[in-house]
């Protein structure tokens, strides 16, 4: 790709996960002809080991670990990391958003309506998250089936390539969206790795971006940030917004396990069912894993006797609201520890958990080692970015989890594509996007 003219595209789009992609699909809609720049590839999903590998497990591009030994894996493919998440739809948390600023009630609800969100069947359930949900419910909590983004009339049942990237147009990824903006006029640069925002001034007029080795040049009167919470404070700050990457979460999780004598477990949709306990600071859910990922958390703890027992075993996944700490490094390192009372917090799931799990005919419980799953707030709402996503420069967004302000906890996609939605809308020109918020508020 030659240097572009000013001229090209109307918007250039760093990455293409929930963000990136709907708001892609969004200026689409409205006649515009955005450029997504995707540093991974677009090759069909075949939902196997070894691309799954590819799309998370690179040391320093898709695998990273926080300098407490915390893996943090990221989707590096169109799509992002919807492509390989447990497609779990969360509402976001409304009011905290208010206090910034940013009302998403509505468009959250109309996501609802437009995407295949909706409660996940128990014939697509394995007997595993059946025989927990009966357990937690037998001992008083309110654990029920999660809304998922799923046509599940597609899913093929004993299945675990939810995590390998589904091949059957089953679970929903921005993939879809993507390919939609493409069909509109947008166009898509895959392994495309953007390098530095290119400024005049106080504003910013492009990317420069490497691809086979070489650097290149793109422009455009908007500019859009969606590489992660990892990636967006790296490029925010070669635009001169030094206060990115500081005091951020990751939602940390780890999963208890079970084994159940004589149980033969099967394969699904993990997150099929389970519960927020929110005062306490965590969610809990089904956790069925493949066999590949039960053998090395098991054998990562030393569990090497549960390693080999797959088809008989539970798996309950507990994930914390940690506190806003840390730094993005210089050099991208995740420098971030749990701090004390998100251990508490995560230990007391755990004791929850293993208490459904005896409950179920478990003889043996024993945890994973911790897993850092979504990061996010480097690049807050009132700090970073003001209500419209816009950073102190003009022309130049953000829009993926690093906006988010607080300590999250939570599946945030439903979040991320209700911003991307808002975002899209202010752009293209739209009309009464803050008067119906401020109506609302």
């Amino acid at each position: 790709m030659k240097n572009a003219n000013k001229q090209e595209f109307d918007a250039i789009i760093i990455g293409s996960g929930p963000g990136g992609g709907t708001l892609a699909r969004e200026l689409s809609l409205a006649g515009q002809k955005p450029l997504i720049l995707e540093w991974g590839g677009n090759e069909p999903l075949k939902g196997t080991l070894p691309q799954a590998v590819d799309i998370l497990g690179t040391p320093g591009k898709g695998m990273l670990f926080t300098t407490e030994g915390l893996a943090m894996a990221r989707g590096i493919t169109t799509g992002g990391g919807s492509v390989v998440y447990c497609g779990t739809a969360f509402e976001p948390d409304h009011d905290m958003f208010r206090r910034y600023g940013v009302d998403l009630s509505r468009i959250t609800a109309d996501v609802r309506q437009e995407l295949p969100i909706r409660k996940i069947d128990d014939a697509y359930m394995a007997p595993q998250s059946l025989l927990i949900r009966e357990s937690a419910r037998d001992l008083g909590y309110s654990w029920n089936n999660l809304d998922k983004y799923l046509v599940q009339e597609n899913c093929e049942k004993n299945c675990y390539k939810c995590y390998y990237g589904c091949p059957n147009r089953a679970k929903w990824s921005s993939r879809w969206y993507v390919e939609e903006a493409v069909r509109n006029g947008a166009r898509l640069l895959n392994r495309a790795k953007a390098e530095r925002i290119l400024m005049d001034g106080n504003k910013a007029v492009g990317v420069a971006f490497k691809k086979n080795g070489k650097v290149y040049k793109a422009y455009a009167p908007k500019i859009i940030v969606s590489a992660g919470g990892i990636g967006t404070p790296m490029l925010l700050r070669t635009a001169g917004i030094k206060e990115a990457g500081y005091n951020f979460f990751f939602d940390p999780l780890f999963v208890a396990i079970g084994v159940v004598p004589g149980m033969e477990g099967a394969g699904e949709m993990p997150m099929a069912a389970g519960v927020h306990i929110k005062d306490e600071g965590y969610m809990m859910t089904d956790m069925t894993l493949h066999q590949m990922m039960h053998m090395a958390f098991s054998a990562q703890v030393l569990k090497l006797g549960g390693a080999v027992n797959h088809r008989n075993t539970l798996g309950i996944m507990i994930k914390a609201r940690d506190s806003l700490g840390g730094e993005i490094t210089k050099r991208g390192i995740v420098n971030k520890r749990l701090g004390r009372s998100d251990k508490a917090s995560l230990n007391k799931g755990f004791e929850r958990a293993k208490g459904i799990l005896k409950n179920a005919g478990a003889t043996a419980v024993y945890k994973t080692w911790y897993i850092a799953a979504h990061p996010g707030g480097t690049a807050k709402l009132g700090e970073v970015v003001d209500s419209n996503l816009q950073t102190q420069y003009d022309n130049l967004y953000v829009c993926d989890c690093s906006v988010i302000p607080e300590a999250w906890g939570l599946p945030p996609t439903l979040a991320l594509i209700g911003l991307a939605k808002r975002l899209g809308a202010h752009l293209a020109g739209a009309e009464g996007v803050q008067s119906e918020e401020k109506q609302a508020a």
